[in-house]
Formats: structure tokens, C-alpha cells, sequence
């Protein structure tokens, strides 16, 4: 019997129209009514993941920021928060100056970069997201970043991602959520991390939760979770170590895991 289902946002629970079918949102209605803890689990920012957790009823905390932030949907109460270390946040600032890499932060809840371009805008249009220009990055940086951001052409961040390793250490975790992003987070600022902790706050066993996604970024999710699902149109590095593949985001996958694993064994 399975107790939480944690669940990525961007091309799993969404269709690619960024929206929650009918059918996707009742079935999480119906597992919640069973008392399963049905939680999402993004790289998204808070303000962002809120959105659509208001929009399917979730009233749970989120995992946000690749796992960096838990907070509840109603009161904003943080249960989790790590940031990027400032040691290593002050490295890849300079490594972005130096390779003019465009990257973006993320202080208190608000996405920062040092000028307006075509990246930003695209990329906050695909998350509906405000953004803040802010030129003095050295100065943002006395305060924690949550989450920062490359924006490059696919190719180039599979080429820096092993350089950015062996500069930043082990206190930080990087991986991309989607070809065009390369993300850096505290090392314990991952869906893995984040779902062991929250099934220890809901009282359940890792053997009880389950795991849905379809990026890089879902890996330790998927790995971590007792059944772990990648999306048919998942990556095929996490669909080799899912658990099960489900169908697309388009055709309801996350419903069809829902009905499958959680509903259907109260009808038997």
C-alpha cells in the first residue's frame, strides 16, 4: 500500500499545454480521499510550483528548488531549506563571468539575473515567473541562493557539467532538469533527499512512496522511491532505472500510475 507520491511538474504532471487533465486531477482527488500524501517534486521555484498545486487542491508541502525548499501550499510553513554554499556559489559566478554563461539565482524566493536577454524571458515564460535584473551579483550573493541556473545550448552544458564537478566539490549537487538547463543546488538540495525526508515527517517507510519523472533531475526520485516511474516521454537514462514506465505526459501517465498502483487494489 503506498502512502506518498511525490511527482515532478514539467512534462510529467503537466501536458505540454502546461495543463492538469480533468481525469490526472481526480485521481489525485481520490487517492488524497484514501489518505495518501500526494506531494510534487520540482526543480521549480516555490512561487511557480504553488500555481499549479493550487490548481489540483494539493494542501501539502512541496518539494521545490530540485529538493532545496519544503514548504506547505497554505501557511508557507518551511519544513527543509538548504542553500548553495557560498564558497561554491562565489566560484561559479566567477566560472559564468569568465565563460559568459548566462546564469540566474534564486534569493528568497525571487529569480535574479544580471541582465535582460532572450534566455531569461524564455525561460520565464515557460515557468510563468516574474524575474528581478539585479547587475551586482557579488552583492545578491551575501545573502543564500537556493537554486542557480545555467542557460546554454545543450551541448556546451554536458561539456562544463564535469568541469563545474570538479571545480564546486561535493557540498553541491548539479544536474539538468532540461537540455537547455544546468542547475546547481546544496547536496543534500535533491528529490531523493527531499522524499526520504518527507516520508519520515508523514511516518511512511521508503517501500510506501512512490516516484514520478521524466528528466535528469528525477533520477535519485526514481532511484530513491519503493516504486520508481518514469514518464513515457522520459529520458531514457531514468527509463533504465525506473521501476515502471507509464505513459506519456500527454495520455495521462500520472493518472494511469495512480489508478494502477493506488486506486485499483481497493476495487479488487
Amino acid at each position: 500500500m503506498y502512502k506518498l507520491i511525490a511527482i515532478d511538474i514539467d512534462d510529467t504532471l503537466i501536458t505540454d499545454e502546461k495543463q492538469v487533465t480533468e481525469g490526472t486531477k481526480r485521481a489525485l482527488e481520490l487517492a488524497m480521499a484514501q489518505g495518501v500524501h500526494v506531494t510534487l517534486a520540482t526543480g521549480r521555484m516555490y512561487a511557480s510550483a504553488r500555481k499549479i498545486a493550487l490548481q489540483t487542491g494539493l494542501n501539502v508541502p512541496l518539494i521545490t528548488y530540485q529538493g532545496s525548499l519544503i514548504k506547505n501550499v497554505m501557511d508557507g510553513h518551511v519544513l527543509l531549506e538548504r542553500s548553495v554554499p557560498r564558497d561554491a556559489a562565489l566560484k561559479l559566478l566567477q566560472f559564468c563571468k569568465n565563460n559568459q554563461i548566462h546564469l540566474q539565482l534564486y534569493v528568497e524566493d525571487e529569480l535574479y539575473a544580471a541582465e535582460e536577454n532572450e534566455k531569461l524571458i524564455g525561460y520565464c515564460q515557460l515557468n510563468n515567473i516574474e524575474y528581478k535584473i539585479e547587475p551586482d551579483f557579488d552583492k545578491l550573493l551575501e545573502k543564500p541562493s537556493t537554486k542557480m541556473l545555467m542557460i546554454d545550448e545543450p551541448a556546451r552544458l554536458d561539456a562544463i557539467a564535469p568541469q563545474l564537478k570538479e571545480l564546486l566539490g561535493t557540498d553541491v549537487h548539479i544536474t539538468k532538469s532540461k537540455p537547455h538547463f544546468l542547475e546547481v543546488t546544496h547536496h543534500e538540495g535533491t528529490k531523493g533527499f527531499a522524499l526520504r525526508y518527507l516520508a519520515d515527517h508523514f511516518g511512511c517507510t521508503m517501500e510506501e512512496t512512490i516516484g514520478i519523472g521524466d528528466s535528469w533531475n528525477d533520477h535519485d526520485l526514481v532511484e530513491s522511491a519503493g516504486l520508481g516511474v518514469a514518464m513515457g516521454n522520459a529520458v531514457d537514462s531514468l527509463k533504465a532505472i525506473a521501476d515502471y514506465i507509464t505513459a506519456s505526459n500527454n495520455e495521462e501517465g500520472v493518472r494511469h500510475v495512480i489508478e494502477k498502483f493506488v486506486l485499483q487494489p481497493h476495487h479488487v
